[in-house]
């Protein structure tokens, strides 16, 4: 089950592990800094196909990004 609390922290945290600014994350994205602010905070959510493509960006699976398993890497 999706849980956005889940997403939000495992979104954050990726993005610092990675030494990554919202507007960096945001360029890679083609998308405006808030939108990577909002999608921390829970205030809004990417469209499955970004989600997708965060997770294929950080090396993670789709399941650990959302919050379904806690093992990060893709089989």
């Amino acid at each position: 089950m999706f849980t956005k609390e889940i997403f939000c922290q495992r979104l954050r945290q990726l993005r610092q592990d990675k030494k990554m600014t919202t507007t960096q994350l945001a360029t890679e994205f083609e998308v405006t800094k808030q939108t990577v602010s909002r999608w921390e905070l829970g205030d809004r959510i990417p469209t499955l196909d970004t989600a997708a493509a965060i997770a294929d960006y950080f090396d993670v699976s789709l399941d650990y990004l959302v919050g379904n398993s806690d093992i990060k890497k893709r089989k």
